[in-house]
């Protein structure tokens, strides 16, 4: 995946937990408002608002309308991308870091205990070296799995977070 620095605009959509569960929803299948309002036990309105913040920033886009179970035409959406890699333009405050960390929280609320396939907590001393190292075979093997996702569509979807960080002295 290319990477490169996120717009303003695409900073500030993605800065928000509430609009990240939107995009990983929208992500595993196209939804309508009022499907991602019942999903997320959110008010409608509320959702609505952080769509169109999604549909502006260009993450988020319209489907095809169709006709629901009632017959009503249905409006849903869908992410634009499967996965992004963007970095945080300069001056991006904290909490917009902290904004996908609450977002799997929730996500892993939504999906049960059972849902969790893997969790390691590491403390490790590293070299500026190693760290970068360490960084780097993160990143291809997970860009390996990402970059072949759609030769594998048809298996349940998993998401997964990796944060490396340097521990406060």
């Amino acid at each position: 995946m290319p990477r490169r620095e996120a717009t303003v605009s695409e900073a500030k959509a993605l800065a928000h937990p509430l609009r990240l569960r939107i995009l990983r929803l929208c992500w595993q299948g196209e939804l309508t408002n009022k499907q991602l309002a019942d999903r997320l036990g959110r008010d409608p309105g509320t959702v609505l608002y952080h769509v169109r913040q999604l549909l502006e920033a260009g993450l988020l886009e319209p489907a095809p309308v169709r006709t629901g179970d009632s017959g009503a035409l249905e409006k849903p959406y869908r992410a634009k991308a499967r996965s992004w890699w963007l970095d945080d333009p300069p001056n991006t405050e904290f909490d917009a870091a902290l904004a996908p960390i609450e977002a799997v929280q929730d996500e892993l609320r939504a999906a049960g205990p059972d849902s969790v396939r893997l969790f390691l907590r590491f403390a490790v001393h590293l070299s500026a070296e190693d760290a970068a190292e360490l960084q780097r075979g993160i990143v291809a093997l997970v860009e390996r799995y990402v970059s072949t996702d759609d030769e594998r569509s048809a298996e349940p979807a998993h998401g997964g977070m990796i944060v490396l960080h340097r521990l406060a002295e």
